[in-house]
């Protein structure tokens, strides 16, 4: 699905009765946040010189997707040569079993592949600056750790990942 399918399965949900309703709604208002407010950085501007598919496999309940599927978006953007791609881990093709990360279906995941469809690089599912916060305390902490995180970086942990990819002339 294109991004705006997704935002509009994302919108369609929030009243719906699911166990991580709060965290639905809680993510709808900080993804529209972060397309009004984000920015993405000059470098990232049009520097994909090579036709690329993304696909990003998402879950409108992810926390870390909430803050960097919409910089994932906004760079896509701003390169003409990438055709973005959304699918839900929880649905069918169930890519993300290609994708695990440590044996888990973590997510947000960025797939980024050539023309032909080969894989170039993978993603996620959080900048490396987050994923070490993640990892250095137990899970209830690290929610809230996380959030003031993702406050205080401002998307740029996930652009600049991205940029240590794309800028060498992908």
């Amino acid at each position: 699905m294109r991004f705006e399918e997704y935002l509009n399965y994302f919108e369609s949900i929030l009243e719906d009765p699911h166990p991580y309703q709060d965290y639905i709604k809680m993510n709808w208002t900080r993804m529209n946040r972060w397309l009004k407010t984000g920015k993405v950085m000059a470098e990232l501007q049009n520097v994909i010189k090579e036709p690329q598919e993304w696909l990003v496999i998402t879950e409108p309940w992810c926390g870390d997707a909430a803050h960097t599927v919409p910089f994932i978006q906004m760079i896509a953007e701003a390169n003409p040569q990438v055709e973005v791609n959304y699918e839900l881990r929880d649905s069918e093709p169930f890519s993300i079993e290609k994708y695990l990360t440590n044996g888990s279906k973590s997510i947000p995941k960025l797939v980024i592949r050539d023309k032909e469809g080969n894989d170039l690089f993978v993603w996620g599912p959080r900048p490396k600056g987050c994923q070490e916060l993640f990892q250095s305390m137990p899970k209830e902490l690290a929610i809230v750790e996380l959030q003031k995180w993702y406050n205080e970086d401002k998307g740029k942990g996930v652009q600049e990942e991205l940029l240590s990819f794309l800028g060498t002339g992908s």
